[in-house]
């Protein structure tokens, strides 16, 4: 993984259209709001830490530098659970303002290559 080729993001919104991984391809799986008592949609700080694909791309880079996960060229996100998986889709792409250092980092190392 070098850190001056922008790495490609796959996305599946469609439930059982999972992608062939391969060793150099990360797979991100995002699960939907719901486990804790409130409906699908609804607005939850807990929720949104786990479906914030920037930060956890983020993260995911982190833990390379740090020897915690091994290098990948390639990311799979599984947004197939989400109710609305165009969120994504706008962090990926810029349509979403940039609000931390994390998130400037992932618009210049990711891009979405496209969605399955």
């Amino acid at each position: 993984m070098s850190n001056a080729e922008p790495i490609p993001v796959t996305l599946v919104t469609e439930p059982g259209h999972m992608l062939a991984l391969d060793a150099e391809t990360a797979l991100l799986r995002l699960a939907a709001n719901s486990g804790h008592g409130h409906a699908d949609g609804s607005t939850c700080v807990a929720c949104a830490t786990r479906t914030d694909v920037r930060a956890l791309l983020f993260d995911m880079l982190e833990e390379v530098k740090l020897g915690r996960r091994p290098a990948f060229s390639r990311v799979v996100v599984d947004a197939s659970a989400l109710p609305d998986p165009s969120v994504v889709v706008e962090a990926l792409t810029g349509k979403l303002p940039a609000l931390a250092l994390r998130d400037h980092s992932v618009a210049r190392r990711f891009y979405l290559a496209g969605a399955a």
